[in-house]
């Protein structure tokens, strides 16, 4: 055998050995699939999902069921491969998901935000549908930042009441009482969790926008309170676009009579207080998750309708939405006529 024969065959056992290492290196894609489809009227574990004290609720019967989407975040050449080739997933640039800087905690942090405040927004979308105003408000902490001096001692839903023994009632109260001290100086944050008292004692740091003032490093929202409680169970589950679903649940369970008359009901969609339905991500693989759960009719934001058009599978009928009021008419007159006519994509 010739040196240049011998030449040859080495490049070309050396090319072969980098494609194929090649097919099973990452790629900056993500893969998104139909995930978990969950039911707002049944249970979480041993309890209800939507847990309603304080106020008379009803039995119901029948289904909302919200629908997620299943990422896989890393993928080789071949599984991206194999996922454009299958109908039931999709492949998109890992920006999409993961903006650039941002690291898979960070993104499941404001995921988790996302999705505490979609509950929030919903019980006060489902309660101002129902005609039950507020009764006060609270200073919520939507996100503890990592390494803050609250990381460790405050969680997101903690409702925060005082500092130093003052009364905290509001977003900027809360600001005033922190930056009134030097960075470096402890400070008592008194709070509730489940209901439950306690005390923090947070030695203060500084402001990364202006390193003159305190900060304890946590985001926090108002929250409406009423005279009842309403309490939302759902992990592992982020982002906001449950909202519709939770708002419909809570109606159902404050209302006489099944909102779904006893159908299987699914969809999709963020709310705010207002009872305003946005879209979403992931229409496609909502939908499938939808058909496997058995549900005949999926509730659609109106911003998504093109897209669930072009995927929805055969025999399930798409409901345009664009506010709760509208979705709560719609299955109102399905229940009374199936035949009814009601806006569609």
């Amino acid at each position: 055998m010739t040196r240049r024969i011998q030449t040859l065959l080495v490049a070309s056992v050396l090319t072969l050995v980098m494609v194929v290492v090649g097919l099973w290196l990452p790629v900056p894609f993500v893969q998104l699939s139909p995930g978990p489809v969950t039911n707002t009227l049944g249970q979480a574990g041993d309890k209800p999902l939507i847990e309603i004290s304080g106020r008379r609720t009803y039995p119901t019967t029948g289904k909302l069921e919200l629908t997620t989407v299943e990422e896989i975040p890393k993928l080789s050449l071949v599984a991206a491969v194999r996922g454009w080739l299958n109908s039931r997933t999709a492949i998109v640039p890992r920006d999409l998901i993961q903006p650039p800087g941002s690291s898979e905690q960070d993104v499941q942090r404001q995921n988790t935000a996302a999705m505490l405040d979609s509950q929030d927004q919903a019980t006060a979308a489902a309660l101002k549908q129902l005609g039950i105003a507020p009764s006060g408000r609270d200073v919520v902490v939507s996100q503890v930042n990592p390494g803050s001096p609250a990381d460790g001692h405050l969680r997101p839903r903690d409702v925060i009441v005082s500092v130093d023994g003052a009364a905290v009632t509001t977003q900027d109260g809360l600001r005033a009482a922190v930056t009134q001290v030097r960075p470096g100086a402890r400070l008592t944050v008194g709070y509730k969790r489940d209901g439950a008292a306690g005390q923090a004692v947070l030695t203060t740091a500084a402001s990364r926008d202006d390193s003159g003032k305190a900060m304890i490093g946590v985001v926090t929202v108002e929250k409406a309170t009423y005279p009842f409680t309403v309490n939302i169970r759902l992990t592992d589950v982020g982002g906001p676009s449950a909202g519709l679903m939770f708002a419909l649940g809570i109606v159902d369970l404050l209302t006489p009579g099944p909102l779904t008359g006893g159908a299987t009901i699914a969809g999709t969609g963020t709310i705010d207080a207002a009872g305003a339905i946005g879209p979403i991500g992931g229409i496609q693989q909502k939908l499938l998750g939808a058909r496997q759960s058995g549900a005949t009719a999926f509730l659609v934001p109106s911003g998504n309708c093109a897209d669930a058009r072009a995927s929805a599978p055969a025999g399930m009928r798409l409901l345009k939405v664009d506010t709760l009021s509208a979705a709560i008419g719609d299955l109102d007159a399905i229940r009374a006529n199936p035949k009814a006519t009601v806006p569609t994509c």
